[in-house]
């Protein structure tokens, strides 16, 4: 007989979990949020709830019937094991928990009044003790289950305070990108006629430029230079940041990057007084990319080069292979950069020497375009320095295998959809 019960209360507690686990992978599974599958979920979850409760509870009654002499501790801890369970991961939903506490508390009780059933003892008997300890514990129990429950739903409350204002925040940062996108294309359109005309003036287009007004035209040219590629450097942020920077991803070879980067930039470096070679580069290596992206990147690094270099010195541009990937590298022999400015270098507006940034022009924009370019990538872009000595800039992208996939994609929308917005903008 004593087998025939502890296999039977075995299978039972066995099907209460499988029921139990498939409900959950039902409720989980459940893709709809209306009323009446809430309310069947709901009815599902409590129906499971009893069903696993009771078969414990079951097992831990017949346990005690079957026990010899008082006390019943082993199904007494197991019941009180159970119970804190149930306080511990039963409060998200209340129901659940009064019903499993409802359960487990009448099995306590039961368990208790067994051997006061049993023996009949006297009010002083041990036996009594051990049932008002039961009593206690039942409390304990109540109380951790009101305690859980109550952070439970102080948590909750936090949780939907921090989405509300994430929320708040992230709708307010879509009305600043879309205010500050729309501010620079209206300010880009007279600022184009602007820099026409000026350029229109200081050609002699329109006639000889009167001695005494070339300095100041001079200087409006290059003012509204400087305007548009702080323009244009604001817009390439926001296409970035809403994944619209880039075009086709095609295999790219280093050596045509680098040399297409440096004539580029050589006319700049002339204009500054500064030596621009490219020492070395390696051959058959390709990278897989945005080329037009690239060489922005590249431009950045070359530019800031000969705008820290000062006068007569060497900017240096090389690459080597680096592992698997292709390193590339821009050298110059400047002021350097101090120690702990790596995350104003590849910051917003940020600038280490803000008279410099004044004196060599720069939006503090370059860099930080550079790291997203980079990392779109799935590259790395970094640098060494020493004060007084120079900077190296050096950026990591992984070699093109043909044979093998690419590590980068395209932008979910196409590339014609990417160049329609550019050419839009």
């Amino acid at each position: 007989m004593d087998t025939e019960v502890a296999v039977l209360c075995y299978l039972s507690v066995i099907a209460a979990e499988f029921f139990d686990f498939r409900i959950a992978r039902l409720v989980d599974r459940w893709q709809t949020e209306t009323q009446p599958d809430i309310r069947h979920a709901l009815q599902l979850i409590m129906l499971s709830t009893a069903l696993s409760a009771l078969a414990i509870s079951s097992f831990v009654f017949n346990f005690a019937i079957l026990q010899e002499g008082t006390g019943h501790f082993p199904p007494l801890f197991f019941l009180l094991a159970a119970a804190l369970f149930a306080a511990m991961n039963n409060h998200q939903i209340l129901a659940a928990l009064v019903i499993r506490e409802i359960i487990y508390g009448t099995a306590f009780v039961a368990v208790a009044l067994i051997d006061v059933v049993r023996f009949a003892p006297p009010l002083n008997d041990q036996i009594w003790l051990n049932f008002f300890t039961v009593i206690f514990v039942m409390y304990f129990i109540i109380d951790i289950s009101r305690v859980f429950l109550a952070m439970y739903r102080r948590n909750l409350r936090h949780l939907r305070q921090i989405e509300s204002e994430h929320s708040k925040t992230l709708e307010a940062y879509q009305v600043k990108s879309r205010f500050v996108s729309t501010v620079s294309h209206e300010l880009r359109t007279p600022l184009t006629s602007i820099k026409g005309s000026i350029d229109l003036i200081n050609t002699g287009a329109l006639g000889d430029v009167p001695e005494g007004y070339a300095k100041l035209l001079d200087i409006a040219g290059r003012n509204s230079e400087r305007l548009e590629r702080l323009i244009n450097d604001v817009l390439d942020v926001q296409r970035m940041e809403s994944d619209r920077g880039f075009s086709d991803f095609v295999p790219v070879d280093v050596a045509t990057l680098l040399q297409e980067s440096v004539d580029a930039n050589s006319g700049f470096a002339e204009k500054h007084n500064v030596r621009l070679e490219l020492i070395d580069t390696v051959t058959n290596a390709k990278i897989f990319g945005d080329e037009r992206r690239l060489i922005q990147v590249l431009t950045n690094l070359i530019s800031n080069a000969v705008k820290f270099s000062g006068d007569r010195k060497l900017v240096e541009v090389w690459s080597e292979r680096c592992g698997e990937g292709v390193k590339i590298c821009v050298r110059d022999h400047g002021i350097g950069i101090p120690d702990g400015a790596h995350d104003k270098v590849f910051g917003y507006f940020t600038q280490i020497d803000s008279s410099d940034q004044r004196r060599s022009g720069g939006s503090g924009l370059g860099m930080s375009i550079s790291k997203q370019i980079i990392d779109r990538h799935h590259g790395e872009i970094d640098y060494v320095s020493e004060l007084g000595k120079g900077s190296t800039f050096f950026i990591v992208l992984k070699e093109y295998n043909p044979g093998l996939q690419p590590l980068v994609e395209p932008d979910e929308t196409s590339p014609e959809t990417g160049r329609n917005a550019l050419a839009a903008e």
